[in-house]
Order: structure tokens, then C-alpha cells, then sequence
């Protein structure tokens, strides 16, 4: 099981959209809206690294996330 947290920088007003976005999708866990330096936190758990890199380029990709910070988690539970 590979685990990791993505900190997503959206579009002013777009945070909620993109947590409901987050959601719907299987490989995420949780989403949560943030105060700060990022607008969003994602977890996402996937069954090996090749999935991992396909969701982070799927979440890169969604309307009105500005920018991204993938944190690959090295000891998983």
C-alpha cells in the first residue's frame, strides 16, 4: 500500500469544488479545506507507486488547481 499527502493551491473561491472533486475520486481517502499556505490537503492511498504517480498527474490536472505538493509517505502503517 502506498501512502502520501498532496497540498493543492486552487483558484480563489474554487477550494470547495476541488474538495468535492477529491472526493468522488476512489484513491483519496480524505480532503480536507485548509488556512495557510495551501488551500487544500488530500490523502491518498493506492496499491503501489505507478498508481501513486497516476493519481497525482490526475488530481495536477483538475480545473482550477493552480499548484501542488506531493508528500510520498516512506513508512506506511
Amino acid at each position: 500500500m502506498n501512502r502520501g499527502f498532496i497540498l493543492l493551491n486552487c483558484d480563489l473561491g474554487a477550494e470547495e469544488y476541488i474538495v468535492d472533486e477529491l472526493k468522488h475520486m476512489q484513491v483519496i481517502s480524505h480532503a480536507y479545506l485548509t488556512f495557510g499556505a495551501y488551500d487544500v490537503i488530500a490523502e491518498i492511498e493506492v496499491e503501489n507507486q505507478k498508481e501513486f504517480a497516476k493519481a497525482i498527474a490526475t488530481i495536477r490536472k483538475l480545473s482550477r488547481v493552480v499548484s501542488t505538493m506531493t508528500l510520498n509517505v516512506t513508512n506506511p502503517e
